[in-house]
């Protein structure tokens, strides 16, 4: 994979996820150990029907979503194996902080980095730490858990 940009067409071949819940709009950087990733956030998006109609917040969770898609980045990046033949699971999560509301019209930029890398016979598994600035602020911190097993 490219070490610099990576744009929708390239991530789409990556990811295992699909619209809608591809929440990775592009990547920045990307590097053995770290990748920046950018989701860009609209008024458009189906989610905002219901949170919450009259003053729309971005959910937490969607923002966790996007920090995990961003890992699974990592997952793949160099790795000799073939993402057709593995399930990618988002196993945990600690220590999570949620600082500063995410609206319709930000750009979120999420930053995820290996803490620790396990590789087994059937998979790997990554301990990550990530955040979510908007503009430069913190919106998000924690840190999580995902992995990449052969399927059954």
């Amino acid at each position: 994979m490219n070490k610099g940009e990576v744009n929708i067409n390239e991530i789409i071949k990556i990811m295992p996820h699909s619209y809608p819940m591809l929440l990775i709009d592009r990547i920045e950087e990307v590097t053995e150990n770290k990748v920046i990733a950018k989701k860009n956030v609209t008024f458009n998006e189906p989610i905002f029907q219901g949170h919450f109609p009259g003053n729309p917040i971005f959910p937490g969770v969607l923002t966790v979503e996007a920090m995990a898609q961003a890992s699974a980045i990592l997952l793949y990046n160099g790795k000799e194996f073939d993402k057709k033949e593995k399930d990618t699971l988002f196993m945990g999560i600690d220590k999570t902080k949620f600082k500063k509301q995410i609206k319709p019209g930000d750009s979120m930029s999420l930053e995820v980095e290996i803490v620790q890398e396990k590789k087994m016979k059937k998979g790997i598994i990554l301990k990550l730490k990530g955040k979510v600035t908007v503009d430069g602020k913190i919106c998000t911190t924690g840190k999580f858990t995902v992995g990449a097993f052969d399927k059954k």
